[in-house]
């Protein structure tokens, strides 16, 4: 199965922020696809640390990638990420591209990545969204996010131009959830999004926890949770699924703390009524289908 950059264009945009100590990672997942895409794009969004340097000593080898160092005042923020992917995107609008994806600066890939997921878009033209299963570094192993087949994690969002273009993009968020919002609003769209649990992803930083502690994280998850409008019923049922990821039980605990938090304060929920209403159907839906999976086990011991 190999693809040339002819006929499947693809341009990757990586924002990063202090992010030395993984963007190598990254680069040499990069370097080492059978199919490269037509450019690469790092944005180095105000590092304060070597993440610029580090992508510099790889820029005369390699032409397909291309470096941005963009200065801004404030701290790490969710809307900053948005607003270095976009400085990306506007470079990137010289290309000819039909395929366009986010990746985390502390990624890693294997080298086969890009052209099996191509290769999806390709036998499915409905396909908007796609990704692979991201297992994330806790302690010293990498523990698989185990997410819902038709949700792709924001670290490797890879859309089809047509859809990322339907949708408006990434929104900037304050409670983050930029991808959440991008797939939501594409499958409302009726694009299938999808994650490919056999293309195996490896982060190498547990995913809000560059500044701040994995319980504190999962508050702000709770934060995030709300301002998309998601359902109490709903969350406490993904709550209760992930008891066992860690922090174990505590962390399920913050999520919902920081959720109820939220409603109690009245924090505005982010995404238009219209995307609201679709995504609590959705939830309404799968919560159904529990209920009734549920009820006919029982039965069945």
């Amino acid at each position: 199965m190999e693809f040339e950059q002819s006929v499947f264009p693809y341009v990757v945009i990586t924002p990063a922020h202090n992010e030395e100590a993984f963007i190598e990672k990254t680069i040499h997942s990069m370097i080492s696809q059978n199919v490269r895409p037509l450019k690469w794009i790092v944005v180095n969004d105000n590092s304060t640390d070597h993440t610029g340097e580090i992508v510099e000593q790889y820029l005369a080898q390699h032409e397909f990638l291309q470096l941005i160092n963009l200065k801004r005042s404030g701290e790490r923020h969710f809307g900053n990420k948005v607003r270095a992917f976009n400085r990306g995107l506007a470079e990137a609008q010289v290309y000819n591209y039909q395929y366009i994806g986010n990746l985390d600066a502390d990624i890693s890939l294997e080298r086969d990545y890009f052209e099996r997921i191509l290769h999806e878009f390709a036998k499915d033209p409905n396909l908007g969204i796609a990704g692979g299963m991201v297992s994330t570094c806790i302690g010293d192993k990498f523990v698989s996010q185990e997410v819902a087949l038709d949700s792709v994690a924001g670290a490797v969002q890879l859309f089809r131009r047509g859809c990322f273009e339907q949708i408006g993009g990434y929104l900037v968020l304050p409670q983050g959830g930029i991808d959440a919002a991008a797939e939501i609003m594409a499958r409302m769209k009726g694009w299938k999004t999808r994650t490919f649990p056999d293309l195996r992803v490896f982060e190498h930083r547990r995913t809000g926890t560059a500044t701040v502690s994995p319980l504190v994280s999962k508050i702000k998850d709770g934060q995030r949770f709300q301002s998309l409008g998601y359902g109490f019923m709903f969350l406490c049922l993904r709550c209760m699924y992930r008891l066992m990821d860690q922090p174990r039980i505590a962390g399920s605990a913050a999520i919902l703390y920081g959720y109820l938090k939220s409603v109690i304060n009245r924090a505005p929920i982010v995404l238009p009524p219209d995307v609201v209403q679709y995504l609590r159907a959705e939830q309404r839906s799968k919560l159904i289908r529990f209920l009734r999976r549920s009820s006919w086990v029982q039965k069945n011991v």
